[in-house]
């Protein structure tokens, strides 16, 4: 007999994970499903897990950044203060050009900043330990690893999940593998990043941010050397989404065989990663103990995409309208009943998802209302707007 659930969330990532801790303060009944082995195998493994602030002149997406920085670095402290360090970040400018951004940004910061070496420090800045975050968020929800969902249809008011799983509601939070969404103006772009994990002789006090991410670091037991992140390499490459990064540690590297992520890339990334952190900090006989890569999913537009799947056909068929470049009120658009998305959180996945997961699990238990920029609406206009 097939079980049912109330929730099942696709994606154990840090969107799934956080979706699936604020879900859990109202129902027990919760299935969190991944194809992976484990928790956080794609791009929130391949993570360097930064908090860091977005420097700008105000605009709506530095707004979403700002307050979901301030509401996950306390969520991060309260839940699990030993899986968060909290010793600034130093923001580097990368060249002259980048130097005058930085000045013309200093009426409009939002966090106290210092300048420090020949950069500006912000006390907020933080690094979470992204495998222990997903495990603490999703510790006492059940789960299921190894499982490919293949299709999911909805009978009699369920979602029947691979014609074995039912649930009441449906939440997809996949990143950049948008397979399971159907609807077209679901637009998402996968960018590859990668890690590098480093043990060197080279003890490093606080973040920086320069060309890449370098981490502070962690003294190793029983050794005087430490271990620091360096992060990250961006690649837009049209690729297989269904990698699995269980396997994608430095010792098994040779045997792995990738259609696209080839050898040769991962190791020039790695040599590009450690030639920009040593832009940053001199680094003392690195020895690279882990890679890690994963595509980092974003919108076209760069916001999240987060709340009820519009349904296009049936908005078209009642509004057609709409082909004629006429618009309507947001209220007005046709939603997939209890399917839900949290997507295209980009290289922010731990600073958003909490925050936007938040929102979400409000939206569905107490009819909150999402804001406009991170609804799947806008996207859906656009779509519509471009179509006809």
């Amino acid at each position: 007999m097939n079980k049912t659930y109330k929730y099942v969330i696709i994606g154990a990532g840090i969107a799934g994970c956080s979706t699936a801790y604020f879900l859990s303060k109202y129902s027990k009944s919760i299935l969190l499903i991944d194809r992976n082995c484990d928790l956080a195998q794609g791009a929130s493994g391949a993570a360097g897990a930064f908090l860091s602030p977005l420097l700008g002149k105000p605009n709506k997406f530095k707004d979403l950044v700002i307050e979901a920085l301030k509401f996950s670095t306390e969520f991060y402290k309260e839940i699990t203060p030993k899986e968060i360090t909290n010793c600034g970040v130093v923001r580097i400018p990368k060249n002259n050009e980048d130097e005058e951004k930085f000045q013309s940004y200093k009426p409009y910061m939002d966090f106290k900043f210092s300048e420090e070496e020949k950069g500006y420090f912000f006390e907020i800045g933080s690094q979470v330990n992204s495998y222990n975050i997903c495990k603490i968020l999703a510790n006492d929800i059940e789960k299921k690893f190894k499982y490919e969902v293949k299709s999911y249809k909805k009978e009699n008011d369920f979602w029947l999940i691979n014609d074995e799983i039912k649930a009441e509601n449906l939440i997809i939070c996949t990143g950049a593998d948008v397979s399971l969404i159907e609807e077209k103006y679901f637009n998402i772009r996968a960018v590859w990043g990668q890690k590098i994990d480093i043990e060197s002789t080279t003890c490093i006090s606080k973040n920086y941010h320069k060309a890449c991410s370098l981490s502070h670091s962690t003294k190793l037991e029983d050794k005087n050397t430490y271990l620091t992140s360096i992060g990250a390499t961006h690649n837009r490459i049209d690729c297989d989404l269904r990698v699995c990064n269980c396997c994608l540690r430095k010792k098994e590297l040779s045997d792995i065989e990738h259609n696209t992520y080839t050898k040769e890339l991962v190791k020039s990334n790695t040599k590009e990663l450690l030639e920009k952190a040593n832009d940053i900090k001199l680094i003392h006989k690195p020895k690279v103990v882990d890679i890690k890569i994963g595509p980092r999913a974003s919108s076209v537009d760069y916001f999240p995409m987060v709340g009820k799947l519009v349904d296009s056909s049936k908005t078209l068929e009642e509004f057609p309208h709409l082909k004629n470049g006429s618009h309507i009120k947001d209220e007005m658009i046709s939603t997939i009943d209890n399917l839900y998305v949290l997507n295209g959180v980009g290289g922010r996945g731990y600073v958003l998802s909490p925050f936007l997961a938040k929102k979400l699990v409000d939206e569905i238990e107490k009819n909150n209302f999402l804001n406009v920029e991170i609804s799947t609406h806008r996207l859906f206009k656009r779509w519509v707007k471009k179509l006809f």
